[in-house]
């Protein structure tokens, strides 16, 4: 264990095995750092907060402070977080609310950039990449295998799918299906994420079964409820892929982010 005579670490704090805190770094309250977290210089973690194994925070960095919302009054939340995570320079991480259900959730291996934010209530999977001021406002679900491109925002309550992209600077304002790629302000989708898509492993059946199913969801101007029955009916029996991408579509309360090719309009 290394902590640097100028770092302020309080007693309540739980501390693993090879933890390092750098100069003048504060840690404090109930927080629990696992095994070989790395704090850097000038890092603040705080609040009810538990971050796993391996994860590196970077000097300035403000993980578990209190969350952005008028509604809070100080009450215990909380923020987990898993192991193998990065988050570099001034990136932020807010904890829960009680309305919001209590606590931010975050996976494993993620690269939280320079800048880059995370909101109160938000969870987010694993393998994501928030780039340099990436933010995702209060409330919002990103699901493993994300991409969040530079400077891009994200609406509260909105959902990002799995294997997703928001480009960089686009402000999503909707939910972002699965596999897809989202640009511009206000997001409209572009089609699939290929790039993403090759790089997770996704054999090319599913991705051309993907590629149909997105055509027939966005892009020929039918009402999205009687598209996915029509995508659901001719390509997701034996895809599970197709299934998750219109169980996504059909579970939306914000809506989707239209095409920006649709011949009409989708919904």
């Amino acid at each position: 264990m290394a902590i640097h005579p100028t770092a302020l670490v309080e007693p309540t704090v739980q501390l693993g095995k090879d933890v390092e805190i750098g100069a003048y770094s504060i840690v404090r309250g109930n927080v629990v750092l696992g095994d070989r977290v790395r704090v850097g210089p000038h890092a603040v973690v705080t609040g009810h907060t538990e971050i796993g194994e391996d994860t590196r925070i970077f000097p300035f960095a403000s993980i578990g402070d209190d969350p952005q919302d008028l509604k809070y009054r100080g009450e215990p939340t909380s923020l987990l977080i898993g192991a193998r995570n990065t988050f570099r320079e001034s990136s932020t991480v807010n904890r829960g609310t009680a309305l919001g259900g209590g606590s931010t959730r975050i996976g494993d291996d993620n690269l939280f950039m320079a800048g880059s934010h995370v909101a109160h209530d938000c969870v987010v999977g694993s393998h994501c990449v928030f780039a340099n001021y990436a933010a995702i406002a209060g409330h919002v679900s990103v699901a493993d295998r994300v991409v969040l491109g530079g400077f891009s925002g994200v609406h509260q309550h909105s959902r990002v799918g799995r294997c997703a992209m928001v480009a960089g600077g686009a402000m999503s304002t909707q939910d972002v299906p699965p596999f897809c790629i989202a640009q511009g302000d206000r997001a409209r989708l572009l089609g699939l994420n290929v790039v993403g898509l090759r790089r997770a492993g996704f054999p090319l059946p599913v991705m051309t079964a993907l590629k149909d199913a997105y055509r027939d969801l966005f892009q020929k101007g039918m009402p999205l409820r009687i598209a996915a029955e029509h995508v659901r009916e001719e390509y997701g029996q034996d895809i599970p892929e197709v299934v998750e991408l219109v169980d996504f579509c059909e579970s939306s309360t914000r809506g989707i982010c239209r095409s920006a090719g649709a011949e009409g309009p989708a919904d």
